[in-house]
């Protein structure tokens, strides 16, 4: 028994004809034993003679009392549908609720996702980010080199560079006859990447985010005092709670450790603790809202030190693009090698259209704060300086070498004199 569910009745009509005219063909009867029964012989379903059944509808359509064995779903949104959240919702929701459980053996049962990646949080992206699949990726562009292995008797591979066009006919960014100029960054990105990039990206953003300073460890390069940012997104199940630790060396910021994980409240108190043990910060920053704010009242009676409210201003949107200039500077460093790199980058790039929005809100939020003048700084900033310049005083200064009157030294010594 077997299953199609494409994104509209049409092509359920046009793929079920399709199958249709290949199973009564006499080649396939040649090979195949399976025949199809003459009394269900419609194009949105047909029987075989041993009671198996191949059924087409479209997403979202009706499937009470079925099951099956195999289900295809093949395109479940046109790319127009997939700009839309409540369409996206929709699908992701009738797979979750009505699709999934409608395989008769969930051991052996097979579900196969055939579409092109249209955003972060569609159909693919969602069942990825609840359970582990086997996925096949063709980017019509390849955007590392390849190399696939194809087992069959003859065991060859197949193998691409990184650029090169899965067809020839594939339209090209430089193109300037592919799209019009509002749409072509928009419909250009959609269909060729692997990695959906949303409505709104820039490119010049991920430069500078790919361009930020990274450090191989942040072992030598330790500062003396570390801030630890938390953000809680609100009380919502599928919000992530962020915490970002952040080192301080002069003006330069070093990002040290990251965690992000969907966590209820007794659970995000611990974690906050431990960050801060980990890492030994000073100060731990607190977004206060939401449950932030019961957060940073019983962290400071059970004594916590360090804990300060932060109460941020405007929009996220505009948080971060405040602090563009401290990274395009290179005062932000980021570790070169560890596991949340590639995550934490993706997000920063694709920021504020992304899926989520919690490891770039608590990077502008640890900005923000640290560029915002404390009481008493402009004291503290003197004392600093006095400090550093009594260190240099304490230091043995080089002696002079007295050249012998005439040498050559000695004329050189001269001339830099005059």
């Amino acid at each position: 028994m077997t299953w199609r569910a494409p994104s509209t009745t049409h092509c359920c009509a046009t793929l079920g004809r399709d199958c249709r005219s290949i199973m009564i063909s006499p080649w396939y009867r040649h090979i195949f034993r399976t025949r199809l029964a003459a009394h269900r012989n419609a194009v949105q379903e047909f029987i075989t003679t041993r009671q198996g059944y191949r059924l087409a509808t479209s997403t979202g359509g009706v499937l009470t009392g079925r099951g099956a064995d195999i289900i295809l779903i093949d395109d479940p949104l046109k790319p127009e549908e997939a700009l839309s959240k409540a369409q996206r919702q929709a699908c992701n929701e009738w797979f979750v609720h009505t699709l999934y459980s409608r395989l008769n053996d969930k051991r052996r049962g097979v579900i196969v996702i055939i579409m092109q990646r249209l955003h972060e949080d569609d159909l693919v992206g969602h069942v990825l980010a609840q359970e582990p699949w086997e996925v096949l990726s063709f980017p019509a562009i390849a955007e590392a080199d390849e190399v696939h292995r194809i087992e069959t008797i003859w065991d060859r591979d197949a193998s691409r560079a990184t650029g090169v066009k899965l067809c020839t006919r594939i339209a090209s960014p430089g193109n300037p006859r592919t799209y019009p100029a509002d749409a072509r960054r928009i419909q250009f990105r959609r269909p060729v990447s692997a990695i959906p990039r949303p409505v709104g990206w820039w490119p010049g953003q991920g430069r500078m985010v790919q361009a930020l300073p990274r450090e191989r460890t942040a072992g030598p390069l330790r500062p003396h005092r570390a801030e630890l940012g938390h953000r809680q997104q609100g009380d919502r199940a599928r919000d992530f709670s962020v915490c970002t630790t952040w080192g301080v060396k002069g003006k330069d910021l070093f990002l040290l450790g990251l965690f992000r994980k969907r966590l209820e409240y007794p659970a995000l108190k611990r974690a906050v603790r431990d960050q801060q043990s980990l890492f030994n910060a000073s100060v731990v920053l607190i977004e206060d809202k939401a449950s932030g704010t019961q957060l940073i009242q019983e962290l400071i009676a059970d004594g916590c030190y360090g804990v300060t409210r932060d109460q941020p201003t405007g929009d996220k949107t505009m948080r971060l693009h405040a602090q563009t200039a401290m990274i395009e500077n290179g005062f932000v460093h980021i570790p070169e090698t560890v596991p949340w790199l590639a995550e934490y980058l993706h997000e920063m790039t694709v920021f504020p259209n992304g899926k989520h929005d919690d490891q770039a809100d608590s990077t502008a939020q640890f900005l923000d704060w640290f560029k915002t003048p404390f009481v008493g700084q402009n004291i503290f900033e003197c004392y600093r300086r006095e400090a550093e310049a009594a260190e240099q005083r304490r230091k043995p200064q080089p002696t002079k070498t007295e050249w012998a009157i005439g040498s050559m030294e000695w004329r050189a010594e001269q001339k830099k004199s005059r």
